[in-house]
């Protein structure tokens, strides 16, 4: 962009006392072109982007740019790779990734049994994991392709005890040496707003994860005992902040009417 200033002083009609009145000047000041950002992907001559010899972090990298979830694409009903040339390349080389969508059930903690979470406590909830689609992607960013999301896994009426995990990987499917050993529910969220997950593998490009919609109904086996509306969640504030009589509370409490009332003269 080229912007022209211009600057400067002119004489008027009266006359100087020490010679004749500077004539008019103008100034002109040329800034220079704002420099058109690097895209972290560009082409070479052959029209795509050189990747060969890619370290697994460096596909890993590049795919996460490639791919967007549901999630960062407004809720979409599938998980999208872009094409944007230039950008993301396209690759000359093909890079294989895994789109696994995951099942998760979840149960209460029954009694002291269950496992321990890495903080040492007893969890709350237990869930047992099985993959329930896979599909093997070549991407390169040449095009775009959109995978749908099960339908039963993400159906609005499914069970209060299930959630989905869909992750992807860069190379072969998935371990279970490499999946979560835990699954926070109403964990902490990353910068794009989504509830973290730590895998056991550094080959996990992106995931989403959909939450179980009332694990706190759901029996040691994985099955709703009650209705959600009915129990609400461990951590739920309670609606009446003073249910009884009592304050501050039933356990260490006195009568209020005792506090209130007038000193009997």
């Amino acid at each position: 962009m080229v912007v022209l200033f211009s600057a400067g002083c002119s004489g008027g009609d009266d006359t100087s006392a020490y010679g004749d009145a500077t004539p008019s000047a103008t100034t002109e000041v040329t800034e220079s072109p704002t420099p058109s950002p690097t895209p972290p992907y560009p082409t070479d001559a052959s029209g795509c982007h050189d990747n060969k010899g890619w370290t697994t972090a460096e596909s890993v990298d590049w795919v996460r740019l490639d791919v967007d979830t549901p999630q960062q694409n407004s809720g979409s009903d599938g998980l999208e790779f872009s094409s944007i040339p230039g950008y993301l390349g396209p690759l000359c080389h093909k890079i294989t990734v895994q789109v696994e969508f995951w099942k998760l059930l979840y149960g209460v903690a029954d009694g002291d049994r269950g496992g321990k979470l890495s903080d040492g406590t007893r969890p709350d909830y237990y869930f047992d994991i099985r993959r329930v689609k896979r599909v093997e992607v070549r991407a390169d960013a040449d095009g775009e392709r959109t995978i749908a999301l099960p339908k039963s896994l993400y159906a609005k009426d499914r069970s209060p005890c299930v959630g989905a995990l869909l992750t992807v990987t860069v190379g072969k499917p998935l371990k279970s040496k490499e999946l979560p050993k835990e699954v926070d529910v109403g964990g902490t969220q990353d910068i794009w707003d989504r509830k973290e997950v730590k895998f056991r593998s550094e080959r996990v490009a992106d995931y989403e994860l959909s939450e179980p919609s009332a694990p706190q109904v759901c029996s040691p086996d994985g099955r709703p005992t009650a209705d959600p509306a009915d129990v609400p969640p461990p951590s739920a504030e309670p609606t009446d902040l003073f249910p009884t009589d009592l304050y501050p509370s039933p356990s260490y409490s006195w009568d209020l009417s005792d506090i209130l009332r007038s000193p009997t003269p």
